[in-house]
């Protein structure tokens, strides 16, 4: 297997908060112009104020992502405390109303707020991004086309969302809710060839709809810039040790179609349509609840699927030395995704989402240096 082939970038998304009202700050700007100094270029804004975005190098395997995370992570960290703040790790704040947040002073933003108004000032969200390597764009919009089965699985792990301006949603992701108000997001379409997805995005650049590649954003993407498969579809993870999980799985299913592709075998392509139930009820009731297994049609509790899923990976897992990492899905399993714990933290007051935040902060903070 041509493990070098296929590194990771993990990018996460951070909320800024005031250890005192708990509440989100809009001070990003501060953290990113003194993280600059010794992160460089891996550390960056968003569009609001309060969100600070950290991304690793290229890393060759999934135990220099983890160091590399554990190191941002870390730099964050003491940014934030010489400042006065804290880091949190949850795709939703539980009760800052985005109204609150400032945009932030930049013309991209700004022309993307004109573009969608109240959509973009409500996208108040924090993701987690892992760009997987590829030998070429054609094997890449091949994967892609067969990955997209497995959006739901991945991203119920990391569902890690539950609350949205001082209310239990009911949902284990609130923030896919959130982002579905923009357009070109979700479920990719089919591609049957690389030049296909080209030309969709030609024809959208040439009539305006978008000025570049990096504005569709899907569950998961060709990378326009880059010769990476992007997941695009996870709640930021509150543990590092869960990222690492969920960078590990994106980074075996990839590699395992490509096995199977270098086979001439295949893995069966659905449509959109179905696999956007699925995703449906990962949001809402992340691994607690069912998805259906559509070779079988039939719904299946997940846990059975997510063991189904290591399985199937199984193989390449070994060539790729992340059992450790992959194993950590046991974990999530037993002790729950982040939404799971922030609401067992919650006593159901409004108070007590105080509470949940300081819960998120010391979850983020665990395994750091």
């Amino acid at each position: 297997m041509e493990k070098h082939v296929f590194t990771l970038g993990i990018e996460e998304e951070f909320m800024l908060v005031d250890p005192e009202t708990r509440k989100l700050v809009s001070h990003m700007q501060q953290i990113v112009d003194s993280g600059k100094v010794f992160l460089k270029e891996q550390i960056k804004p968003e569009m609001h104020a309060s969100v600070v975005e950290v991304g690793t190098k290229v890393c060759r395997d999934i135990h220099e992502a983890r160091a590399e995370v554990v190191n941002l992570r870390s730099n964050l960290s003491a940014l934030a405390k010489e400042a006065g703040f804290r880091i949190a790790a949850s795709g939703t704040h539980p009760f800052t109303h985005w109204n609150e947040v400032t945009i932030t002073d930049h013309p991209r933003y700004h022309e993307i707020v004109k573009e969608m108004q109240e959509a973009a000032r409500a996208n108040l969200i924090f993701g987690l991004h892992v760009h997987v390597g590829l030998p070429n764009r054609e094997v890449g919009i091949q994967i892609m086309n067969a990955v997209r089965y497995f959006i739901p699985h991945i991203f119920a792990l990391s569902t890690n969302s539950p609350f949205w301006l001082g209310r239990n949603t009911g949902f284990k992701s609130y923030r896919v809710k959130v982002f579905d108000k923009f357009p070109r997001t979700g479920i990719p379409d089919y591609y049957d060839t690389v030049t296909e997805f080209d030309n969709y995005v030609n024809l959208l650049i040439k009539t305006n709809c978008i000025d570049n590649g990096k504005k569709i954003w899907y569950d998961i993407r060709l990378h326009p810039y880059f010769n990476t498969l992007e997941f695009r579809m996870c709640d930021i993870p509150m543990r590092v040790d869960e990222t690492i999980c969920l960078a590990a799985l994106m980074q075996a299913v990839v590699v395992k179609l490509y096995k199977l592709m270098r086979q001439n075998l295949g893995f069966r392509i659905y449509r959109r349509a179905l696999i956007n139930e699925n995703k449906w009820r990962a949001a809402r009731y992340g691994t607690e609840g069912k998805l259906i297994d559509f070779g079988k049609q039939e719904e299946v509790d997940f846990k059975i699927l997510a063991m189904e899923l290591v399985s199937f990976i199984s193989d390449v897992v070994d060539d790729l030395g992340s059992w450790d990492e992959v194993n950590y899905i046991l974990q999530i399993l037993q002790n729950g995704t982040g939404a799971d714990r922030q609401l067992a933290q919650w006593d159901g007051t409004q108070e007590g989402l105080k509470k949940v935040v300081d819960y998120i902060i010391d979850e983020t903070h665990i395994g750091l240096a």
